[in-house]
């Protein structure tokens, strides 16, 4: 069965104020944008959650991390039932930016559990910090995948959406370079491989999305050249416009 595209919005730690965080969302929804054949998602800050619900039901939401804890002591967390009852459905985890922190795979693998629990869609990233070594970044990608899905339930995996995001293309890291969509196909190939290794080849796979750098002048090439089931925009999440066309990339192939 194919599977419908997805476009999640990562707008990290931005806008700067709940008016400006409406006002974008606004714009986004007055976009005139169909979702008939593409799920959009948005993951604004946790503490916008609750005015974005209100305004409009045609964007998901979801949140950027949550605790790798269920409950209690533990300051400054927010729970995976916490966020799912304030209208999150999707759980960005293991990204890089919260890697750069500290977090681990097996922190990122208790959290892709508690995400599933609590109803939430876990958004699973993982990917290499460079390109140097050959083809290590394989090892590199099996690992955080093996480490990081452990456990998790063989009905629960499509489920889940893996995300690469090569961070040396990322738009936010120093000397980036750019990462050529129908490599992406590859990586592809090679993830679902290590998916069925691990939970039976008979096993439903879930969405295998990219998030690099994610541009209108590139999404096409991810998603038609690349095969990318999705795509992981973050700073251009921000721009109405861009985040706009982006998902009328995704829905143009679909109608094909």
């Amino acid at each position: 069965m194919r599977k419908r595209k997805i476009i999640i919005g990562n707008w990290k730690m931005n806008p700067e104020s709940a008016k400006l965080a409406e006002t974008l969302y606004k714009n986004i929804i007055k976009g005139k944008f169909s979702a008939q054949n593409t799920d959009v998602v948005i993951c604004p800050p946790y503490v916008f959650l609750g005015r974005l619900k209100k305004i409009s039901k045609k964007i998901q939401l979801g949140v950027q991390n949550i605790s790798k804890e269920e409950r209690g002591p533990f300051t400054g967390e927010i729970s995976a039932e916490m966020a799912y009852d304030v209208g999150a459905r999707y759980a960005i985890l293991g990204h890089s930016e919260r890697r750069t922190m500290g977090e681990t795979d097996r922190d990122v693998n208790k959290k892709i559990k508690l995400a599933l629990s609590a109803g939430l869609v876990p958004i699973l990233c993982v990917g290499e910090s460079s390109r140097e070594g050959g083809h290590e970044y394989f090892s590199i990608i099996k690992k955080q995948i093996s480490e990081c899905m452990t456990g998790v339930n063989k009905n629960s995996v499509s489920k889940t959406i893996i995300a690469y995001e090569p961070v040396w293309a990322l738009s936010s890291t120093a000397n980036r370079h750019d990462f050529a969509p129908p490599e992406f196909l590859e990586i592809k190939i090679f993830i679902k491989k290590v998916l069925s290794d691990m939970f039976g080849a008979k096993t439903e796979l879930p969405r295998i999305i990219y998030g690099g750098s994610v541009r209108p002048d590139n999404a096409l090439e991810f998603l038609r050249d690349g095969q990318a089931d999705g795509l992981l925009p973050g700073k251009d999440s921000l721009d109405p416009k861009k985040f706009l066309e982006i998902i009328k990339i995704a829905n143009s192939l679909e109608k094909h």
